[in-house]
């Protein structure tokens, strides 16, 4: 999927692209809220997945590569640095959004909460008991994002699918009540380009084979 939608800043003349990957899959997915749960690991699958978006990532010649601290991310990583041969930056501000207490929670178990209920129907307001919103996840991974705009060449980030979405809708202008608009798959790719002085989506939720 491509779109090409963008914001302007002046006094920028260099060319940046950042891809947002999604990590590969694990075997807690789509049955658990893993959120910052600890040693959640890809399976073979996702594994696969990442050796295949590393192929795909070796075309853009990235010149860094930067991860999520968490288990699955890092290993995702370590993947593509094994195709990429760069260096892995552990980066906190593409950290998974804090789901407080429903972090580690069946999906089965959330749907029986009015609050899961009302996060997903407000994003842009409501917040996850004792929680992180979606707007201050918004605001570290882009701020983060907006510190990369001098940054000349390719960056690789390697995250999860709130956070990319995150700053994919705030270059977009898409509200975050509208996240369902916005889907990232595991080892999917999307891109953000500063060209000059537009920040532009170039890519969203690029597939991998595997």
């Amino acid at each position: 999927m491509s779109l090409h939608r963008g914001t302007t800043l002046k006094g920028y003349d260099v060319t940046t692209h950042i891809h947002l990957v999604r990590h590969g899959r694990h075997a807690l997915l789509g049955r658990v809220l893993c959120g910052r749960m600890h040693g959640v690991q890809l399976d073979e699958r996702g594994c696969e997945q990442m050796k295949a978006a590393a192929e795909m990532l070796k075309l853009a010649a990235p010149q860094a590569l930067r991860s999520s601290p968490q288990r699955r991310a890092l290993q995702s990583a370590t993947i593509i640095t094994a195709t990429l041969r760069l260096p892995i930056e552990i980066v906190p501000a593409f950290d998974e959004i804090d789901m407080g207490p429903w972090t580690g929670m069946e999906f089965s178990k959330l749907a029986e909460d009015w609050r899961w209920l009302q996060w997903n129907e407000r994003r842009g307001s409501i917040t996850p008991p004792e929680g992180e919103s979606m707007a201050a996840l918004q605001r570290r991974v882009v701020g983060y994002v907006e510190q990369l705009r001098l940054h000349e060449g390719s960056i690789v980030i390697v995250s999860h699918a709130e956070p990319i979405r995150a700053a994919l809708m705030h270059y977009l202008g898409i509200p975050l009540d509208l996240f369902h608009s916005i889907e990232i798959d595991p080892a999917s790719v999307s891109t953000i380009s500063f060209e000059g002085k537009q920040a532009v989506v170039s890519r969203v939720n690029h597939g991998v084979t595997a």
